[in-house]
């Protein structure tokens, strides 16, 4: 009779394991050996036993280069119809870092704001306070030399407006000059011809009163009368200094 199949499992015992073990070791490596031999095939082979201990047998006369050679054959291609999926791997976690990131400064903008402070603890409110105080100093600074430069520029303005009001005050100065010069010239003028023209007016008063007081106009005949009028409007005349000499009919 032949034997029976041995149903393939875990040898519970220690010893028999142990046993198995060494046996199957030793016909799998002379089996690799004799098919480097007989089929002249480049055969690595490498066993560890539970304990960890190496076990190995190779062809040629460096494993490496073997293992080398079999990774090249298994992960070459491998790399190359999976360097879409690599990419796009890569993108995706490029796209998650920029998402946390994009998460982080909106959530510190609306602690700025003043909101969603509940979740902070107390040092991170003392650091948020700090950035605020910064900003605010640099705010302030800036708002400051802003409004130096404004009133640089103001008080420049002010330079402008008062040399220019200046120079109109002085050309009005010397046309209120010019013009007053000739304005006392023409009553120079005028006084001179008024004291000229009552002169005259006086003296042809004077006549026309004398020919008042002679209406006949008779040669050697003088009116008692008319003479003493004469004489009297004379002797008026000559008691009142700076009259020109002359007394309205009037007031005879």
């Amino acid at each position: 009779m032949g034997r029976g199949r041995v149903e393939l499992k875990r040898i519970e015992n220690k010893i028999n394991r142990q046993v198995t073990f060494a046996k199957r070791r030793n016909g799998l490596l002379k089996k690799a050996y004799e098919l480097s031999v007989l089929c002249d095939a480049e055969v690595s082979l490498i066993v560890f036993s539970n304990r960890g201990k190496l076990y190995e047998f190779c062809s040629t006369s460096n494993m490496l280069e073997t293992l080398e050679r079999y990774q090249k054959c298994s992960y070459g291609s491998v790399e190359v119809n999976n360097k879409p999926a690599k990419e796009l791997e890569n993108s995706y976690r490029e796209y998650l870092k920029l998402k946390g990131r994009y998460e982080n400064l909106q959530r510190q903008q609306r602690n700025l704001l003043g909101e969603d402070l509940g979740p902070l603890n107390s040092k991170e409110l003392e650091q948020l306070e700090r950035q605020l105080d910064g900003s605010l100093k640099q705010v302030r600074c800036i708002k400051t030399q802003y409004m130096l430069d404004q009133l640089t520029d103001l008080q420049g303005k002010e330079h402008i407006l008062l040399e220019a009001n200046r120079a109109l005050s002085m050309k009005l100065e010397d046309m209120i000059g010019v013009r007053s010069h000739h304005i006392g010239g023409a009553w120079e003028g005028g006084d001179q011809q008024n004291v000229a023209y009552g002169h005259h007016q006086a003296q042809s008063q004077g006549l026309f009163q004398s020919l008042e007081c002679d209406p006949t106009l008779q040669m050697g005949y003088n009116h008692p009368v008319c003479s003493e009028q004469m004489a009297v409007t004379a002797q008026g005349q000559s008691s009142q200094p700076g009259n020109n000499g002359y007394i309205p009919g009037w007031m005879l």
